[in-house]
């Protein structure tokens, strides 16, 4: 196995993101912090590297567990990080929060001003 893998792979095999480029351009954009600070796509990982990644409106804190750079299915993947309990709760929250929000708006008698 790997002992180090580029972060673009990682996170493409990891399914944060569809594609190596749109991982490579949130990399570059500086929504993916390694260890605190911002990277480049080139960087290697290793194991018990802790990602900050921010996908949208969500904002994912985890740890690497497994360096695999192979795309697997959706709950394998899940086995190749560890996502922080606290910030996976706030994510939750928020999106709830924007549900209901969402649904507000749907339910207007009305147009907006």
């Amino acid at each position: 196995m790997n002992d180090k893998v580029r972060i673009d792979k990682w996170l493409w095999a990891a399914r944060f993101f569809k594609t190596r480029g749109l991982a490579r351009e949130a990399i570059k954009g500086g929504k993916v912090q390694l260890n605190g600070t911002r990277v480049k796509p080139g960087r290697t990982l290793s194991e018990g590297d802790s990602l900050n990644i921010r996908r949208g409106d969500d904002e994912y804190q985890v740890t690497v567990t497994d360096l695999g750079d192979r795309r697997l299915s959706a709950a394998l993947a899940q086995e190749k990080y560890l996502e922080d309990p606290e910030a996976k709760t706030r994510r939750e929250a928020a999106a709830a929060q924007r549900k209901l929000e969402w649904q507000s708006r749907m339910n207007r008698q009305r147009r907006p001003d």
